[in-house]
């Protein structure tokens, strides 16, 4: 076979089923790089810490996921699944294969019913008094751990998961849309390997549904708006028109999830623990504990969210309420908001010391993997605390005593900027090394 025929093949392979195959894909990849077979892409200085894989809801593998990060030039790629970590050594041994520095965490939803935000809607589109938060620079030691505590709010996940397939089923069962979650969702996923089934796999499996039956181009989009009464945007519309579209299920998904969530949403209880729990769990696990936040939208990025409002409208409160909870960081997605939106957090960061985590939130093959925005002076200094959380995970790996917001950091280090400079140099001397392991 043509060199380039076996690339290709190769990265066909990197989303096999077996994560075995997908590592040995990567493995062969590399020699290629250095041999000069495929040619090397184009550096650059973007980073992102916000990558789904197909352990929650995206088109690709933790190999893959690498691999296309490598291919978008980013100095570093971090792995973000919902409720599961069953991704992360395939996806830090993939970087370490591929010459790309990698960090770990997990994305959840808490429970903030009992603090001051309860009965607000926070940063979760669906319900009240309920949010999203992310655990960084996991120490791969507590991988295990992590899983382990995620489990049981998995199986209660899929308790609700099936409730919710039951409640789309009475929207859609006189139009012959009636899916089985066992039969059209769960395959959907990765749940045999601990990782989790969202709302996004149900409508997934709803816009096959749709696809099987009325086919890629103008039959689809008049359904959804003249039977299922979706309101479609013009630009959604179009592409749902090209049947040609290579992304034509995840735009359809992303409209399905715009404007269809609503209907059979049910509220997550048992599967969301406390935000107090949580951020104790973190804690003893040495990881760093994020809010996301996610700012009113206007218009959606991704076009799976409607124009909505959120924390912007007391945001000082909720910034002094994260404070008074442990809260160690912010994550935000420079690409997402409006430069005054952004202005506002990284302002509020700094009054409350809260160290700025970036990342695009990638779950669709129409995103990009790079951040051209974290060029902009505004939000370079992100990449220098991506590094700074890498030097974390490597340290609270070989020590938990030892990660940037334990103790003796704090005693050596006082002010977050000092930590923030000595875990960089800790993260980037790694980095070079890493970087230059495959020639």
């Amino acid at each position: 076979m043509p060199a380039a025929g076996q690339s290709r093949t190769l990265i066909e392979e990197l989303n096999h089923p077996t994560a075995e195959r997908r590592l040995e894909a990567v493995h062969r990849l590399a020699k290629k790089l250095e041999r000069k077979e495929i040619p090397r892409p184009k550096a650059g200085q973007d980073v992102n810490n916000h990558i789904h894989t197909f352990y929650s809801f995206s088109p690709y593998s933790p190999a893959m996921a690498v691999w296309r990060s490598y291919l978008a030039g980013l100095q570093t790629a971090g792995i973000m699944d919902h409720d599961s970590i069953s991704g992360a050594e395939e996806f830090i041994e993939a970087g370490e294969r591929i010459g790309l520095a990698t960090t770990i965490g997990v994305e959840c939803r808490c429970d903030f019913s009992s603090t001051a935000l309860a009965g607000r809607r926070i940063n979760n589109p669906d319900q009240f008094s309920n949010a999203y938060i992310a655990l960084h620079g996991i120490p791969h030691t507590q991988i295990e751990t992590v899983a382990a505590y995620f489990r049981p709010y998995l199986k209660a996940r899929n308790q609700r998961n099936r409730l919710m397939v039951e409640r789309l089923n009475a929207v859609v069962v006189d139009l012959d849309l009636v899916l089985d979650f066992d039969r059209d969702v769960v395959p959907l996923s990765m749940y045999h390997e601990g990782g989790s089934i969202t709302e996004r796999h149900i409508l997934f499996a709803l816009a096959n549904r749709l696809i099987l039956r009325f086919g890629k181009g103008s039959s689809l989009p008049t359904f959804l708006q003249d039977q299922l009464e979706l309101d479609i945007s013009d630009q959604v519309r179009d592409l749902l028109f090209d049947s040609a579209n290579p992304h034509y299920p995840y735009d359809l998904l992303g409209a399905l999830k715009s404007e269809l969530v609503s209907t059979f949403y049910v509220d997550a209880s048992e599967e969301c623990p406390d935000v107090q729990e949580a951020l104790a769990f973190c804690d003893r696990i040495g990881a760093i504990s994020a809010y996301a936040y996610l700012g009113d939208i206007k218009e959606s990025v991704t076009g799976d969210k409607k124009a909505q409002e959120f924390e912007d409208d007391y945001l000082e409160e909720l910034f002094e309420i994260l404070t008074e909870l442990g809260f160690q960081a912010v994550t935000y997605m420079p690409n997402r908001n409006a430069p005054e939106q952004l202005q506002r957090v990284q302002t509020l960061c700094r009054k409350h010391s809260l160290f700025e985590i970036s990342g695009v939130d990638i779950n669709s093959p129409r995103q990009s993997f790079s951040c051209p925005e974290i060029r902009q002076s505004q939000f370079h200094h992100l990449i220098g605390s991506t590094w700074a959380l890498i030097g974390h995970e490597l340290e609270a790996t070989r020590d938990l005593r030892k990660g940037m917001f334990g103790q003796e950091a704090i005693g050596k280090y006082p002010t977050l900027e000092e930590r923030i400079e000595a875990y960089r140099r800790i993260g980037r001397d790694y980095g070079s090394g890493v970087n230059s392991s495959i020639g």
